[in-house]
């Protein structure tokens, strides 16, 4: 029986005496005498050698290695499935990552390298994802900034270190950060702003060195700072209380 994508649901038979993993004496060449749906998984299928369970593997490779009953495989044949199979079975755990939001290079395989997958298998996966288009750092960079202005504006210094921290060359980062075109003063004056009603009971002196101290940790250098709190205290002095009738 050919093992064909028109033919996954022929393997979609729960077969309930599989074992879940290989045997130490598992066969490591054979003929190939069955193919079946796992129970916990149905993306991926048990194959028997001779009668005897010898791997598991993802519907997809085995689509791509074309296995088939009748199939002889030698060990080296054997063992090429096998590592067609963890590289499928790492790009589509990072598949999963990637579904949640983008992530740079440097994430994926972090995120692989603690799942257990060994280096080589990673870096394989990583180029089938790039490939793809999926894992792009340039896109990320860009992708970062974006989210970081719209949702949680911040200054370029702390920006810089969020995307060196996940990898991304520096060079490509300069270059998001400049594309983006942000005002960090701008940015500044509209942080202090929402952020000066918790220093209301503060003396003045107090509540500025505290702006300032939370601007800095957002990322803001001191020439930025300064001009954004002066403005915003100059703003505040310029308020005047309606008269009392």
């Amino acid at each position: 029986m050919s093992f064909r994508r028109s033919n996954r649901r022929s393997f979609q038979r729960r077969d309930r005496t599989e074992p879940v993993r290989p045997s130490r004496n598992a066969p490591t060449s054979g003929t190939i005498t069955k193919i079946t749906a796992q129970e916990r998984n149905p993306n991926r299928v048990n194959v028997f050698l001779d009668g005897d369970f010898a791997f598991g593997i993802g519907l997809d490779a085995a689509t791509s290695q074309q296995l088939e009953v009748g199939l002889a495989l030698t060990k080296a044949r054997v063992d090429e499935i096998k590592v067609a199979d963890e590289i499928g079975r790492a790009t589509e755990s990072a598949l999963l990552l990637l579904a949640r939001r983008p992530r740079s290079g440097r994430e994926i395989r972090d995120r692989l390298r603690q799942k257990g997958y060994d280096p080589a298998t990673i870096d394989r996966a990583i180029e089938k994802l790039e490939g793809w288009n999926y894992v792009d750092d340039t896109e990320f960079a860009r992708y970062w900034v974006e989210n970081r202005v719209t949702h949680k504006p911040r200054g370029h210094r702390l920006l810089e270190q969020e995307l060196r921290q996940k990898g991304v060359d520096r060079e490509l980062v300069k270059e998001a950060i400049a594309e983006a075109e942000i005002d960090e003063e701008g940015a500044a004056f509209e942080i202090a702003r929402a952020k000066l009603p918790s220093y209301k009971n503060e003396d003045r002196l107090v509540a500025r060195r505290k702006l300032i101290g939370f601007l800095q940790r957002r990322g803001f250098d001191y020439d930025v700072i300064k001009p954004a709190v002066d403005q915003l205290f100059a703003d505040e002095d310029a308020v005047v209380e309606p008269d009392s009738i």
